[in-house]
């Protein structure tokens, strides 16, 4: 693996643990606006993401599997701790908890859009072609913008899938029957273990690559002609 290799996928980490460390905030402050200090009181409203990291899901997985370069890379961090008790309406206070997570990361892909879109339009284009090492700087910047847009999407669309512990489970079981919420409790301690056979069977995979062609057209040919340039210029 090349240096240049290298900082690419330092490019692409550093822009995935700001998005995961959010989602984790969102439901954190919107359990505490519920009446749920759990969080607060645990001090995981922060946004310092050592306060966040697991060791496993925000470091090593990612890692590997961006160094086994599986297409599909996520990460999640140390879940929030919530306590439903505190809620005058259990069910839809952890409906709006679960669904604050993939919301902020739906805002987040939005408004960073519109940002690099800012960007590029204030910008001359040709001087994101020259050699300079500001113009190198700032196609670094541009393409990390672009992951982090990407991030956010996939762990919107990540998370809303309805397998326990992710949060589309949380937002399904509002809406079932209390025999359905206990079938869905009952494959919680699968969960991960499905989520990696989904991994394996190429499900996430196509997931993924819909997401980035998807939103490659909605970002426009200019952010797409420097993302290509960027990876040119480190060999890629």
């Amino acid at each position: 693996m090349t240096l240049n290799s290298v900082f690419f996928h330092v490019v692409r980490f550093v822009a995935i643990v700001p998005a995961i460390v959010l989602h984790e905030v969102a439901h954190g402050y919107v359990a505490w606006r519920l009446g749920d200090p759990t969080a607060r009181d645990r001090g995981r409203l922060t946004l310092n993401p050592i306060a966040h990291i697991d060791l496993f899901g925000t470091i090593l997985l990612p890692i590997l599997l961006l160094v086994l370069r599986t297409g599909f890379v996520f990460g999640y961090a140390k879940p929030v701790p919530v306590n439903p008790s505190f809620f005058r309406n259990r069910s839809r206070g952890m409906l709006w908890v679960a669904a604050a997570g993939p919301l902020t990361n739906a805002l987040l892909a939005a408004a960073t859009t519109l940002l690099g879109r800012l960007v590029l339009l204030v910008v001359d284009p040709s001087f994101l072609l020259q050699t300079s090492m500001a113009a190198g700087l700032l196609r670094t910047v541009i393409a990390l913008l672009y992951f982090f847009v990407v991030w956010n999407l996939v762990l919107a669309l990540l998370n809303l899938i309805p397998i326990p512990p992710l949060d589309g489970s949380r937002i399904l079981a509002h809406f079932l029957p209390a025999e359905g919420r206990r079938a869905m409790a009952s494959i919680e301690r699968y969960g991960f273990f499905l989520l990696i056979a989904l991994l394996a069977l190429g499900v996430l995979d196509r997931m993924f690559l819909f997401v980035v062609g998807g939103w490659d057209s909605l970002l426009g040919p200019r952010w797409q002609a420097v993302l290509i340039e960027w990876l040119r210029t480190l060999g890629l």
